[in-house]
């Protein structure tokens, strides 16, 4: 004999367990977004206040493998949260935000599959601006910051509604956009102290990460599944004993009334 399947059975267990993946995955990936803190063990030779960390994997770099496998591998755990947790909250905003955050990912594998040629903190001759990577770095921070502002807006308007993230993504987006408009200095022959506002950005963005994955584990607010869709309550349906009963009584009940007119 066919036997349902457990999601099929039990929605509710199979969304949170989804959402607990999903949190999981996320959180991981607001520790390994800021695996720059690596530099501060390793060798480099880089500056932290006057670099860029995108600088740790430059092609010429001795620890380039190191630092864009990290990149990579967040990517991929972004990738896999958002995958399980775009149905969490429901509508097209919500929805939005999560493909801005997939995205995010995806332009940040690009940025190193473009590097940056070699590191212009240490390199005189070493150009600050290269186009390609300059251009995936962008769309990065396009991205992230168009998550920010979908799943801030779907938070609030939303049911369920998600007061954390109600609470502090509007204050994240502007912290993090003005981190990452301080560090365009180089790109304009204004070098110098732009790596301390762009590591600041990069924890903003893992602070980021870190509250949607405690608001995946966070219980609803309102009586609904994990899955993000309104709890259906199942009400059996009478059997013809019941049914007929109930005529009874209701026809006893009317020939038993007085009449108005009386």
């Amino acid at each position: 004999m066919h036997q349902a399947p457990e999601c099929d059975r039990t929605p509710r267990l199979c969304g949170r367990r989804r959402r607990l993946w999903a949190a999981l995955l996320l959180g991981t990936a607001a520790m390994a977004y800021n695996g720059w803190l690596l530099e501060f063990l390793l060798p480099t030779g880089l500056d932290p206040r006057h670099s860029y960390v995108s600088e740790l994997y430059a092609a010429d770099q001795p620890f380039q493998g190191l630092f864009s496998g990290i990149e990579v591998a967040c990517a991929l755990l972004v990738t896999a949260g958002a995958l399980l947790a775009r149905y969490t909250l429901p509508g097209r905003l919500a929805a939005t935000g999560w493909w801005a955050v997939i995205a995010f990912a995806a332009c940040s594998v690009a940025d190193t599959i473009v590097p940056m040629r070699c590191a212009p903190s240490v390199d005189p001759s070493c150009e600050a601006v290269n186009p390609w990577h300059t251009t995936t770095s962008a769309l990065v921070h396009f991205a992230i910051f168009s998550s920010m502002a979908l799943l801030s807006a779907a938070a609030k308007t939303g049911c369920p509604s998600w007061p954390l993230v109600r609470r502090w993504g509007p204050w994240l987006l502007p912290c993090a956009m003005v981190c990452a408009v301080a560090t365009v200095g180089p790109l304009f022959g204004g070098p110098g102290w732009h790596g301390i506002p762009q590591r600041a950005h990069l924890i903003l963005v893992g602070t980021w990460f870190a509250l949607l994955a405690v608001a995946l584990v966070r219980p609803l607010t309102h009586d609904e599944s994990a899955t993000g869709t309104p709890t259906v309550t199942y009400i059996p349906r009478p059997n013809a004993d019941t049914l007929r009963q109930q005529r009874h009584q209701l026809s006893s009940a009317s020939t038993e009334a007085p009449s108005p007119l009386a």
